[in-house]
Order: C-alpha cells, then structure tokens, then sequence
C-alpha cells in the first residue's frame, strides 16, 4: 500500500468517526434552519465503510459559492417544485444539481435508454437550448426528474459542517478536494456490489464509489486540517443545538 494510501486509509477512519458526533439530517427538513455556508456529507442506504462494522459510507462530498448552502442542498431534493416547470427552452433540474445528473445518468444506463446522449447536454446556456432543444422529451425528462427526486428523499440522508471562509472550502487547494481525495483514495471505503452507482456510465464514479468525478486526485486531508474540522463540527454542533432537532 502506498503511503498517499496509508494516509487515506486513517484520515478517512477518523473523518467518518468524527462526523458520527453530528446528526444525520433526512427528507423532510427545513431548508431555511440550515446554516449558509459549509460543506455537506452524503450517505446512501445500504452503502458501508470498509473499516470494520457497519456505519455509513460517505458517497459525496460537496460545497458551494457564498451563502449557498441552502440553496444548494435544496437543488439536489429539489424542494422547490416551479423546477419542474421545464420546456424545451428552459433547463431542468439536473443541469441545476450534478449530483442529480450523475443519478439520472445511472438510471438511464440501468434503462439501457438512448436519451442519455440528450441528458448529458446542459441546457443552461441558452445556445445549447436553441441548438439542440428540439431533441428533448420533455415528459420523459419530468418522468426521469421525479425517479431522481424519490431516490435521493428515500435513499440518502446527509450531515454537514459549518465553514465560512468560501476561499478555505472552495477549489483545489480547497478544504472541500482534500476531503475528496481523502475518501476516494482510501483503500477500504468501496461500493457494494449492489450499489446504484454501478450503473453510471461514469468510470470515475463506478470506482471511486462517489457520486462525483472532481477532486477524486486530490491529497488527503493533512493533520494541520484535522483541527480545522473538529472547530467545524463543534460550532457546528452548537448551530444545531441552538435551531432545530434532527432525527
């Protein structure tokens, strides 16, 4: 095992065991007792660590620009349903959530669906949308819309931590990369044979066991930032205490 690995390996124990100080927040919530910046945490149901027992997996990690947080987390179970008020000129909810696309790819590829070379399009830029827009289905991108909102409020639950400095969360030198690279190059924290991700035509996703394909290269998480996350979680913890209860 190589060193980067090694490293991996322990941080990735510790980041999983520190983040069980915090509790799992599930669909339905309220997004507006969320903080306004930080850097979330997605489990997935049946999905374990590989360091021993049977505690959730990490499957993402993701952050966002300044004081999105609540807007981000609201895009993935896409709380907000005027999203689903799509045309052919309008770009739906998956070009709004990578994370929704990368779960709508794996549905479509499990489908076996030729529509995937038309979801992988972002129509957000207008120029794409009158270029290639008359190709849409529109009622089998609702269709598949409302299978990737069921699976993520039924299948994932998510914590998270308060960081406010955007610069410290954001990039690659970002707290958020190193967090990355610290759960995908652990050697012990691999799909089950079962998971959904198998079927993203993604190779990165399907050996990686993250719902991403950015930053999965990144160093791991180094002892100096070991502090910086456990000043997270503690202040994070006190936001919850102090703004709602989860269960």
């Amino acid at each position: 095992m190589s060193g980067m690995n090694k490293a991996a390996q322990k941080f990735c124990r510790w980041l999983h065991e520190q983040l069980e100080r915090l509790s799992l927040t599930k669909y339905p919530f309220n997004p507006n007792q969320l903080p306004r910046n930080g850097i979330y945490f997605f489990y997935e149901r049946g999905e374990t660590w590989g360091h021993d027992g049977s505690k959730p997996r990490i499957v993402r990690i993701g952050t966002h620009k300044s004081n999105n947080f609540r807007s981000r987390i609201k895009e993935h179970f896409l709380l907000d349903n005027k999203g689903m008020n799509f045309d052919s000129m309008k770009p739906a909810p998956k070009d709004r959530s990578i994370f929704r696309k990368n779960i709508g790819r794996a549905l479509l590829r499990k489908r076996n669906s030729d529509y995937l070379r038309i979801w992988n399009i972002d129509f957000t830029p207008r120029r794409k949308r009158e270029k290639y827009g008359h190709l849409r289905d529109i009622e089998y991108e609702k269709e598949i819309e409302r299978d990737i909102t069921r699976t993520l409020r039924n299948r994932f639950t998510f914590r998270f931590i308060i960081v406010e400095n955007e610069t410290r969360r954001i990039g690659s030198k970002g707290l958020e990369s190193r967090l990355i690279g610290t759960v995908s190059r652990c050697p012990l924290c691999k799909p089950t044979k079962n998971w959904f991700g198998n079927f993203s035509p993604k190779a990165e996703i399907r050996k990686s066991g993250l719902w991403q394909v950015q930053h999965l290269g990144s160093p791991t998480i180094t002892e100096d930032e070991k502090d910086t996350i456990d000043d997270a979680i503690a202040k994070t913890r006190v936001h919850m205490s102090t703004n709602f209860s989860f269960t």
